[in-house]
């Protein structure tokens, strides 16, 4: 875990850091805004760029590490200056004055790969050069410079004028130079040219898209005086992602082209940049870097329009100090986030690696992985089913398995009763009449036959047979999607035995459910070959039902047929009148049975409920543990060996996780030398 003791120290120092380049950057401003009207060659304005960027030197080489290092893969933006511009701007031509180098020309897209230039002024007279691609390290000179580029390009986008993602580093180490690191993007062009891709504008949007989206990228626009402004492609994307223009820079280019009218367009700012403008003319034809800047300064001070706009808007130095101040600007703005994004990325992939499984490597590990899936596949389960707690899943209400079994109770004992309710008021009695004719005897004529109520019984209990058995079926498919559920849950990183544990699953709820189907079936057949209880209720709820006797007796006297009857409401008995000798031992019967059935109902629900609750319980404590090791640790399980054998996809992310750790905490390293080096340095 990263220190918060070190996070705090680390922000402390940026922000006395960042306090003293506030300062400098009032003073650069001072600075820009009072341009003498003599503008001399850039050269002489090193010792000025120098050191203000002996302080932010340091910072943007470890932005420049931190780029190398392909941080901006994890997520993390680095503040950059991104060179748009449509074909034939005169892009090219503002990089070479301000690097002092040539640089690859020619007809069509020059710039085919996103070419990262870092300029670093230095005090020597020799120049120092060398490209950085594809992990190699190139040297070069100034005047082998534009080959070496075309060379590398041709190796990453690979011949003829397809375009690439992949950047190319052009370092540049020279005398008079300003500190400044930009990504210079393709050219914007619609119409392809031959050998170029149909969709070559669609590839190169997307390139400069992608660079200059993240609200950490500074917009460096360049623009051709001889167009209009707001027909630029390029100031259609910027605007895409800069709406108000807070972060875009305009470079005018060909000043000496198109010098009419020019003050009066960078004046008016039609399309909102918000960095302003910097009208430049660039070298021409043979002239030297020396040559091209006297002859900018001239112009500028002497031609009779161009010489009307203000000195801090025109010429290339003034252009350097104002990429250096805004260089500055974003990175002092930005660069305390970094240093909080890195270490929150960090933590974050710590943590994540921790919760990966371990990786195992003797049988004991594996063993040890195994009883664990178990152990918390019991525990779960023990919660879910037993306990009725559900805090494993707050929010799955399929998951809360007490209140959802509680519910199917209620349904099936519902339905049980509805099924049975004595709704057959139109021939009352006439069932039990009809058993009683035929289960008659030779026997003393005030004695019920048992027979009878015993067939009635039957017939009622075969009514309802098939209720119970679908109810348990329906439980068991419920606690089978429980129980996979939990078990592949457990076993989520451990693909390799995730088919035996789920096979395990699936014969233990198999067979349990088959246990559960025999029992069932067994109540039933209880219930159809015997007529007993010791409920006293049965006697409480056949003497409540007899009280309606007299007044079915008495019904027949009379001229009515309706008698109001104790557990059925009204009822028309007129039928009965046909049976005289034997309606009143079918209605002794018909009473004795609704007084019974109530009991049957409650018992086969109670019964039923019991032998679930035994089960779940048996499921729980042995069933999961036997059937998942016989499964896993069988003959055709595979045995522990295969918990050895890292899944793919585990693998995969482990090793994506080691790397982004590594590259996150060189990052950090990056940042915390060169915090306490400028730290030490301010000491």
């Amino acid at each position: 875990m990263i220190s918060k003791h070190r996070v705090k120290q680390d922000n402390s120092k940026l922000k006395q850091v960042f306090a003293k380049s506030d300062q400098e950057h009032s003073n650069m401003s001072l600075v820009i805004s009072e341009v003498d009207e003599s503008v001399v060659p850039l050269a002489s304005h090193a010792p000025i760029v120098s050191s203000y960027n002996e302080r932010i030197r340091p910072l943007l080489d470890a932005i420049d590490k931190l780029r190398n290092l392909k941080v901006m893969q994890e997520g993390i933006q680095l503040p950059t200056i991104v060179v748009v511009g449509d074909q034939s701007s005169g892009k090219s031509s503002v990089l070479e004055s301000l690097a002092g180098i040539s640089l690859p020309r020619g007809q069509g897209i020059c710039t085919r790969v996103p070419l990262i230039m870092r300029l670093h002024h230095h005090s020597k007279p020799e120049s120092e050069l060398h490209l950085e691609y594809c992990g190699k390290v190139v040297s070069s000179d100034e005047t082998n410079i534009a080959e070496a580029i075309n060379m590398a390009t041709e190796e990453i986008a690979g011949h003829g004028k397809g375009i690439s993602h992949t950047p190319l580093t052009l370092v540049v180490k020279k005398n008079g130079v300003p500190d400044l690191t930009m990504v210079d993007l393709p050219g914007i062009t619609r119409v392809p040219v031959h050998g170029q891709p149909e969709n070559i504008y669609e590839q190169i949007s997307d390139i400069i898209m992608e660079f200059i989206k993240p609200e950490e990228s500074i917009i460096l626009n360049v623009l051709s005086a001889t167009v209009d402004f707001p027909t630029c492609e390029s100031i259609r994307m910027s605007q895409s992602v800069d709406r108000t223009g807070d972060r875009t820079l305009a470079v005018v280019t060909k000043s000496d082209k198109a010098p009419e009218g020019l003050r009066e367009k960078v004046m008016a700012d039609d399309v909102n940049i918000g960095l302003g403008y910097v009208c430049v003319r660039n070298r021409v034809g043979a002239e030297s870097y020396v040559e091209a800047k006297m002859a900018e300064s001239f112009i500028f001070e002497s031609h009779p329009l161009l010489s009307k706009i203000d000195k801090s808007m025109v010429s290339v130095p003034v252009l350097a100090r104002k990429l250096v101040h805004i260089q500055a600007t974003i990175i002092s703005k930005c660069l305390p986030e970094i240093v909080r994004k890195i270490n929150t990325k960090l933590n974050g992939n710590v943590l994540e690696l921790n919760k990966l499984p371990q990786k195992l490597s003797t049988v004991a590990e594996a063993l040890t992985a195994f009883m664990r899936i178990l152990g918390l596949s019991k525990e779960s389960l023990r919660k879910l089913l037993i306990r009725g707690e559900f805090d494993e899943y707050p929010d799955s209400k399929s998951m809360h398995c007490t209140a959802r079994l509680a519910e199917m109770l209620n349904k099936f004992s519902q339905e049980l009763k509805n099924s049975s309710e004595n709704n057959t008021c139109e021939n009352f009695l006439l069932g039990e009449i009809f058993v009683l004719e035929e289960t008659k005897s030779v026997a003393l004529p005030n004695f019920l036959p048992r027979s009878a109520f015993l067939s009635l019984l039957q017939h009622k209990v075969k009514t309802v047979s098939e209720i119970p058995v679908n109810f348990v079926a329906e439980v068991w498919d419920y606690i089978e999607t429980v129980v996979v559920q939990i078990m592949m849950h457990h076993c989520e990183n451990y693909p390799q035995v995730q088919s035996s544990i789920r096979r395990a699953a699936l014969n233990l709820i198999s067979k349990m459910k088959e246990q559960s189907k025999y029992r069932v079936m067994e109540i039933i057949e209880m219930e159809e070959i015997a007529d007993y209880t010791c409920d006293p209720e049965y006697m409480a709820m056949w003497s409540k039902l007899m009280k309606s006797r007299d007044a079915f007796k008495d019904v027949f006297n009379g001229d009515s047929s309706i008698v109001n009857i104790e557990g059925f409401g009204e009822i028309d008995v007129g039928h009965l009148r046909s049976y005289p000798s034997i309606r009143d031992e079918a209605f002794d019967l018909k009473m004795r049975l609704t007084a019974y059935w109530d009991i049957v109902l409650k018992r086969m629900v109670d019964s039923i409920v019991l032998h679930l609750l035994l089960a779940l319980k048996k499921l729980v404590n042995q069933g999961v543990e036997e059937d998942a090791v016989n499964e896993v640790l069988g003959p055709q399980g595979g045995g522990l060996e295969r918990l050895m054998d890292e899944s793919p996809s585990v693998a995969v992310k482990r090793a994506r996780l080691n790397q982004s750790i590594g590259l996150l905490k060189e990052s950090r390293e990056v940042l915390a030398k060169i915090i306490d080096r400028i730290a030490i340095s301010d000491d």
